[in-house]
């Protein structure tokens, strides 16, 4: 480019805009104005349209590329390439693998330099999936890993000559949850004062391996018989995992609260937050419950180990192990003051480390540089 506006004009596309973590992402970034640009966001899926309001809401420009499959995100790339020209982008930012695909094709028909997060381990994709984003790999300027072992999972497999660079996802520090909405929710959840409620915000699908987790609570209870549960969250999984919890000893201590838009009474009511999750790039439910000062116990994968030392802002377990996932949050959940310095030295560590200013400006400089002519640029 021969100039620059003072904001650069970014174009965000990706997948849908429902509530998973990569999406809730978008708004948080952009609210933050840290990262000095201007925003449009494009998505393909129009059922996965919750978070459509919430960028218009602070003046984003969104358009959807109505595509059912696959293919129908590649038939939509002539309809992106047009809509980055027509609105006069610097440059393409793309999240997840499809997005990234035909973000990159756009990118190269409209001449429009592209830039990628890459939100997981390439190993975790499905196979074609990611040959299609290998294949389309060096038709980028640069990718954004959000952790280091998904950098390090990026070097073991992709073409090294498109630079990587490790952004960690952030969040915007949750407000104070209402205490009325608190004890609505420990009461639809059977929660007493005074009674263990152990809870999780996950989408229930086949990665977050909620079935261990359930042998986990079974463990638990078997414990601590007064405790209850809670999963936040839908998806593809739910009746099998209601089924698991109706058949085994969870038999009603188990909530399904289905998805919330708002998951700060949840997170205010619970005590400790399990995860059990099989693989994971950096998980912004994660940050989230410990930004809101609850002590945590998680599988050691991905970038979780990024965010949770080990016997100082959180308790780690391998993956795979009900009997280990239970054992610490029994541990917990006797230690009222080590769950509380646990919590609290958590919520430091977010504050200071994964706060969403940080990664924006992060993201800024990156532009810039891919911008100017560096890290790939064009």
């Amino acid at each position: 480019m021969s100039s620059l506006r003072r904001e650069p004009k970014v174009y965000q596309l990706i997948k849908g805009l429902g509530r998973g973590g990569a999406e809730r992402l978008l708004p948080q970034v952009i609210r933050s104005r840290a990262d000095g640009c201007e925003h449009a966001v494009g998505y393909f899926l129009p059922w996965k349209d919750a978070l459509v309001g919430d960028l218009e809401g602070i003046g984003v420009p969104v358009r959807a590329f109505p595509a059912r499959s696959p293919a129908g995100m590649l038939v939509q790339v002539p309809a992106v390439a047009h809509w980055l020209r027509r609105g006069g982008a610097d440059l393409l930012h793309c999240h997840l693998p499809l997005a990234g695909i035909a973000g990159r094709l756009a990118g190269r028909l409209a001449r429009v330099p592209v830039v990628y997060t890459e939100h997981n381990l390439q190993e975790r994709y499905h196979p074609w999936t990611r040959r299609a984003n290998l294949a389309t790999w060096c038709l980028q300027a640069a990718v954004v890993a959000v952790s280091e072992d998904v950098a390090a999972s990026i070097g073991r497999h992709a073409d090294p000559r498109v630079p990587v660079r490790v952004v960690r996802n952030g969040i915007e520090p949750p407000r104070p949850p209402d205490p009325m909405a608190v004890a609505r929710v420990r009461a639809a959840c059977g929660a007493a004062d005074g009674v263990p409620l152990v809870g999780t915000v996950a989408v229930l699908r086949a990665q977050k391996r909620l079935d261990i987790w359930l042998d986990a609570a079974g463990a638990i209870l078997a414990a601590v018989p007064e405790s209850r549960f809670v999963l936040v969250g839908d998806g593809p999984l739910r009746g099998d995992l209601e089924a698991q919890a109706a058949a085994g000893r969870t038999t009603g201590r188990v909530h399904f609260a289905g998805l919330q838009e708002d998951v700060v009474p949840w997170l205010g009511a619970m005590d400790l937050y399990l995860m059990s999750s099989e693989f994971e790039g950096l998980p912004l439910a994660l940050l989230e419950a410990m930004c809101a000062g609850v002590p945590v116990v998680a599988t050691r994968v991905g970038g979780v180990g990024e965010v949770v030392e080990d016997g100082e802002s959180g308790r780690l377990v391998g993956f795979g192990d009900p009997a280990a996932l239970a054992r610490a949050a029994v541990g917990l959940l006797a230690d009222p003051d080590l769950r509380e310095r646990l919590a609290g030295r958590g919520r430091c560590v977010v504050a200071e480390r994964f706060g969403v200013a940080r990664m924006a400006g992060e993201l800024g400089a990156l532009y810039r540089e891919v911008l100017a002519g560096g890290l790939g640029g064009r």
